[in-house]
């Protein structure tokens, strides 16, 4: 549940050599509410961040802008206009025009926090955020704004290591945003109902080999789709999936268990012991010889690279 609208807060922040040794710096964190027929945007922002209805603007960093009340438009050099409303998240990027207003006839509230910095470049080059989808419906949640306020506070105050903190909250925003406007894509189609009961079948069944077709069609969805929307939804492929679980359920065996290395390969599913350990080896950088040792207290781990 939402508390009371907060009073309207604009900080724009320093940010010292160190500050930007450490991945994100924040350049401005606030909220304002915008009333009916009230001009947007207010004149009390800095000259480089004044924002014209008619041309809009570039800026220099990322900014994630939420509307937590009333509606309006946003348009981008990638995006033609279209209509955002409370819930609705967007993801203004450096460099690339922009525009967003809300209608005379219902205003809005909007809270934002920009940032820049390495973190935030490495997740757009991965592929995490692109600016031809800067749009994200994730809905009103308290939890999302509890975060904004507590970046506003902590800007407010700016303590020693205060940018690192907002960093923290940088993080912890996009987290949410990425994790909650994915999951409400599939939650809208019930997709994200039929991949869950196929994990679960999956982790229910881990050690021996499930044929995919008639699992697809156990869900109810076609062999293809099913491929695509589990990969889509979890990550892995769903065969990668089966051996992630078993290498897990693999590392608790290595720990708690006499078996042997052999031994637990085929109880978790493999039929070649061999394999079994290259792959391990693939994904820990250890064997499950060493793994053991390691985790019962008994080996140092070898350096890396």
């Amino acid at each position: 549940m939402r508390s009371s609208t907060p009073p309207t807060h604009i900080q724009y922040l320093m940010a010292n050599e160190s500050d930007h040794l450490w991945g994100n710096v924040i350049t401005t964190v606030g909220f304002q509410h915008i009333g009916v027929h009230e001009p947007y945007p207010p004149a009390n922002h800095p000259t480089r961040y004044l924002l014209s209805h008619q041309k809009g603007r570039l800026i220099e960093e990322y900014q994630l802008v939420y509307i937590v009340k009333g509606a309006g438009r946003f348009q981008s050099g990638s995006l033609n206009e279209m209509p955002v409303r409370e819930g609705h998240v967007f993801l203004l990027f450096p460099g690339e025009w922009h525009n967003y207003y809300p209608d005379k006839e219902t205003g809005w509230e909007e809270y934002w926090i920009g940032f820049n910095g390495t973190n935030m470049r490495d997740r757009v080059r991965c592929g995490f955020f692109d600016c031809q989808k800067p749009v994200y419906d994730i809905g009103i949640q308290d939890e999302v704004i509890q975060l904004y306020r507590r970046a506003i506070e902590t800007a407010q105050t700016e303590v020693a290591g205060f940018q690192q903190q907002l960093s923290g909250f940088v993080s912890n925003l996009l987290g949410h945003v990425y994790t909650l406007h994915r999951n409400a894509c599939f939650e809208q189609t019930d997709v994200a109902n039929k991949i869950n009961k196929a994990r679960m079948i999956l982790s229910e069944q881990y050690n021996v080999d499930i044929p995919l077709e008639p699992l697809a069609q156990e869900v109810q969805m076609s062999y293809s789709w099913f491929r695509h929307a589990f990969k889509e939804y979890t990550g892995f492929s769903p065969n990668q999936y089966v051996l992630e679980l078993r290498i897990q359920k693999s590392k608790a065996l290595l720990t708690n268990s006499v078996l042997s290395i052999k031994e637990i390969a085929y109880k978790v599913g493999f039929n070649n012991s061999e394999y079994y350990a290259t792959l391990f080896r693939r994904k820990t950088e250890m064997t499950p010889g060493e793994y053991r040792r390691f985790t019962q207290g008994k080996l140092i781990p070898r350096q890396v690279g």
